[in-house]
């Protein structure tokens, strides 16, 4: 697998980019927890309430239950009480769904804020880095092969700028035809430069005879 161009100018800028978008990545995840840690702030005035609630539920249904053994009138002494408890623990319970709200809203407002900038800066990374490294290796594998450079010459016509190819010969399907082997290797030579591939491996045979 190849990662990186053998070309040195294009080796430092892969460099680059790859150290940008870790920096990127790495800033927007701790943006992300900083926005997520500032809201969450926001379920603590609930979480008090529902505790202060609860217990205020507490005393009051313990005080129910004493007054409620008190004869004659314990019933009806007891019966504000036990209502007034039942009051505490709905307000407790609204403060468990204020701060369940609260913290849901800091989940996600962090995922949001940390992977949208992420997705929209890898859906170009991502290939522009992959299409690099499936084309590179195929190309070193190629080379590693028994096979000879017209692939690649073939490719330089076929897909480059034709300013880019008279640059090499006037007629450059000519000259490939004639198996003129010094045009031959030069346009392999710039498909391979495209490629990230600087030069041929020892080994590789010469371009044949069209």
């Amino acid at each position: 697998m190849k990662l990186y161009s053998d070309s040195t100018p294009r080796f430092a800028v892969q460099i680059a980019a790859d150290f940008a978008v870790a920096c990127w990545i790495v800033l927007w995840i701790w943006l992300g927890t900083v926005v997520h840690d500032g809201i969450e702030v926001l379920a603590d005035p609930g979480e008090r309430i529902s505790a202060a609630a609860d217990d205020l539920a507490g005393s009051l249904g313990d005080a129910g239950d004493a007054l409620d053994d008190a004869p004659v009138i314990g019933d009806e002494v007891a019966q504000p009480f036990e209502s007034a408890a039942e009051a505490s623990t709905a307000i407790g319970d609204a403060g468990d769904s204020e701060a369940e709200a609260a913290r849901r809203l800091a989940f996600w407002a962090g995922i949001v804020v940390a992977v949208l900038p992420i997705l929209y800066v890898g859906r170009r990374y991502v290939p522009w880095r992959l299409r690099f490294l499936l084309d590179a290796t195929a190309a070193t594998t190629v080379l590693r092969g028994d096979a000879d450079l017209d692939l690649f010459a073939w490719r330089a016509v076929t897909t480059m700028p034709l300013s880019r190819v008279v640059r090499v010969s006037d007629d450059p399907l000519g000259a490939m035809r004639r198996g003129d082997r010094d045009v031959v290797r030069r346009l392999a030579e710039l498909e391979l430069r495209r490629l990230g591939v600087e030069d041929a491996e020892p080994g590789t045979r010469e371009p044949s005879r069209l």
